[in-house]
Formats: C-alpha cells, sequence, structure tokens
C-alpha cells in the first residue's frame, strides 16, 4: 500500500513557517513529507531540512517523495520529543523554524494492518512506532477498570467511559480481545442505542483515547514544545498543527505561558520575578482550514493550526493585568 496522506493546513503552515532561503528547518512529523516538500522548494543550496518521523515507512515514502532534494533533506527516526539531542548529534544548535503536523496520517488510518481504523477487522495495534513493544492489545487485555476507564474518558473525553470499560473487562475475562473488530462490537454493546446513531462512529472516542495512551501522544506533546522553543534561532518559528481539543490546549496554554511566564501578582505595577518571555503568539485565534480544504479533505475539519515566534524584543512587561500588548502598543485580550 502507497504512503499517501494529504498535507492539512498546507499553505497556511509554510506561509507562517516564514522559510529563509539558507535556513535550518526541523519537521518532527515529517508523515509522507508534504509539508517539507514545500519548504524544500523554498530552501537554497546552503538551507537545510530535517525530517523527523518514528514512523520508518513514513520515512521511506518521504525519501521518495523528497529526492530531488536530497543534497539538503537529513531523515531520522525517531520521536520529536528527541529533536534537540537528534540535532545536537548531527552537529546543529539552533534551527529557524519548526512544524509538526499531530494525529494520525491517512496512510496510518487507512492501512488496516496498522489497527488504527475502526472500519476495518484487524489486530489491536495503534504503534506509530512498529518498533516499539506496547500496543493497544496490551492496554486493552492489562489495563484494570479503573485504568481503562480513566484512559477512555481523559483521553477520549467518552461519556460512556465507565460502561466500556466494564465491557471490556467482563469480555476479555472469557478471552483475550484481539482485534478491532472485537473492540468495536463491545463499545457498540456498552452504548444505548439512541446515542450510537448520533456524532458518528461509536467507537470513535474509544480509539482515540486509546491511540493516544498506546503512543503517549499528550505526553510527549506537553514535554517537548518548551525545549522545541528553546531551540528556535531569533524570529525563528514553530508551528503546530492539532486535530482534537486535548492537543490543542496544550499547544495554547503553554505558548501562553512562554510567552507571558511571569508569576507576580496582578497588582504589581512591574514584574519582579525575573522570568522573561521567549516570544510571542502570532495569531491569538488558531487558523484553521477554508470550507474548500474541509470539502476536498474531510478529515481536515477538525485541524486547527498555532504559531510561536522566538523574540529577545517581546518582554514579560508587555503584559498587564491579564492582556497582552500588541506590536503597536495596544492592549487587548486574548
Amino acid at each position: 500500500m502507497d504512503f499517501k496522506h494529504v498535507s492539512v493546513l498546507l499553505e497556511e503552515t509554510i506561509s507562517n513557517l516564514n522559510v529563509k532561503p539558507d535556513g535550518i528547518y526541523v519537521d518532527g512529523t515529517l508523515g509522507g513529507g508534504g509539508h517539507a516538500l514545500e519548504v524544500c522548494k523554498k530552501l537554497s543550496e546552503k538551507g537545510r531540512l530535517i525530517g523527523i518521523d518514528q514512523d520508518q515507512e513514513a520515512l521511506a515514502a518521504a525519501g521518495k517523495r523528497l529526492a530531488d532534494y536530497q543534497d539538503r533533506v537529513t531523515l531520522i527516526h525517531s520521536n520529536y520529543c528527541d529533536m534537540a539531542a537528534q540535532l545536537r548529534a548531527i552537529g546543529i544548535e539552533k534551527v529557524d523554524g519548526i512544524l509538526l503536523d499531530l494525529g494520525v496520517s491517512s496512510y496510518q488510518l487507512d492501512n488496516a494492518d496498522r489497527g488504527f481504523t475502526y472500519r476495518e477487522d484487524a489486530p489491536l495495534d495503534m504503534r506509530m512506532d512498529r518498533s516499539q513493544g506496547r500496543t493497544a492489545y496490551d492496554i486493552v487485555n492489562t489495563y484494570d477498570e479503573d485504568r481503562l476507564y480513566r484512559v477512555i474518558k481523559d483521553y477520549g473525553e467518552e461519556k460512556f467511559a465507565k460502561n466500556i470499560a466494564k465491557h471490556i473487562c467482563r469480555a476479555r475475562a472469557e478471552k483475550e480481545i484481539e482485534t478491532t473488530g472485537e473492540l468495536i462490537d463491545l463499545i457498540k454493546a456498552a452504548i444505548p442505542a439512541k446515542m450510537r446513531a448520533v456524532g458518528g462512529h461509536p467507537a470513535k472516542r474509544t480509539f482515540q483515547a486509546i491511540r493516544i495512551e498506546v503512543n503517549r501522544e499528550l505526553e510527549v506533546l506537553e514535554n517537548s514544545l518548551d525545549g522545541m522553543i528553546d531551540l528556535l534561532n531569533e524570529n525563528g518559528r514553530l508551528c503546530i498543527i492539532t486535530f482534537h481539543s486535548l492537543e490543542d490546549r496544550i499547544v495554547k496554554n503553554l505558548f501562553k505561558k512562554n510567552e507571558n511566564p511571569c508569576v507576580c501578582p496582578p497588582e504589581f505595577p512591574v514584574c519582579v520575578c525575573g522570568r522573561s518571555s521567549k516570544g510571542f503568539v502570532v495569531s491569538r485565534k488558531p487558523i484553521i482550514p477554508t470550507d474548500y480544504e474541509i470539502e476536498v479533505n474531510k478529515r481536515s475539519k477538525s485541524s486547527k493550526l498555532r504559531v510561536f515566534e522566538r523574540s529577545s524584543n517581546w518582554q514579560s512587561g508587555d503584559f498587564k493585568n491579564g492582556k497582552y500588548r500588541s506590536k503597536k502598543g495596544k492592549f487587548g485580550s486574548d
């Protein structure tokens, strides 16, 4: 099966990266290389693109797609949480831009063998990095009922999480749950019929939750953003595309914290805590796909792009009573 993936918010992301021809850029979730290809087109012979992905099939596909630019491209099999160490290993300390396109690729969803899809029966897997040990099978069959409930509730925001966890544990006491089809049947049985008829596929939220747990997606994201901002050169940008509210909330909050790390009480006229801003959020509201993009690529519907720019000129003093000051000096709420 060919690695196919339509890059969402492609023009918006590349535009916001502000690609410099001689710059160094990192695509931390390379996928099929759609975003990376557009970055490469803007690079000179001195420019450089480092593509990182934990999926070896994605790296192979991206290598073919970026073949015309192989003199300026370095591909690395790793998780973006190890970005700083991987860059140091090839002699890079700072970069001019980083992009992350989070979530699951179309290839991973459409390839039933990967176990991400709830539309076909396949072995329970859901690993983005197939060299790692833990799979969806392990989570479904070894987590106790309370831990399963927490995963499904917290990561899937599923209102029937408790009943789904109960059905899973009851079923596996008789026989281990081995396939996505078996899991889907249990989820359907745990959700009232009238609720199954609305809101999309009844297994969608539970599958999302288990996938996030398998790949530690939210943990990795939360622990990586500060370090990625530290990797940026002056005026370098970090562009992140999210696909659900849990990811977007993490990105939004950490961007705000890096923009305004001050912990002084609001009544203090000036900052005395000494925590300086690393830069600013480029767009106060997330950038979302156009109606046309959603029409041609329905998987883009929930995507949001947030952008952070590294800037030593943006100080904690640019904030007052929970409001930010634009470069024009006007205050406004977030």
